[in-house]
């Protein structure tokens, strides 16, 4: 792993704010000023291909990334877009039943509107 993907798993893996790849970017300038947002790009591809960190794709914002160090869903707020952590119910076991094969994962992602944007 080079230093770059070394760094940007530890900027993911003690954020609990789902970074973008750009406030990603913004965090590894500071001790990586000559660092460009493509290879913080291409860190974060190969880092999720291979299933070291989780890339959140939510349509019409940027993709976000988030620890992988336990199992847990997401509540994203429709309205600002602010996404928390939950643990719902693991649904595998019954996903895999009607499935009738094992699967790798899923991604659970409830949208809702947050308290601050209720108010």
């Amino acid at each position: 792993m080079t230093k770059y993907a070394k760094r940007i798993l530890e900027i993911v893996n003690s954020s609990y704010c789902h970074p973008t790849a750009e406030q990603i970017f913004l965090e590894m300038k500071k001790n990586h000023p000559k660092v460009v947002l493509a290879t913080v790009y291409n860190n974060l591809n190969q880092l999720a291909a291979d299933r070291m960190v989780r890339k959140i794709v939510m349509e019409g914002s940027p993709d976000r990334y988030d620890r992988i160090d336990d199992r847990h869903d997401h509540l994203i707020c429709s309205r600002c877009g602010k996404i928390s952590d939950m643990k719902f119910c693991d649904y595998s076991k019954d996903i895999e039943d009607k499935l009738g094969e094992s699967i790798l994962s899923y991604d659970l992602k409830v949208y809702y509107t947050c308290e601050g944007c209720r108010q």
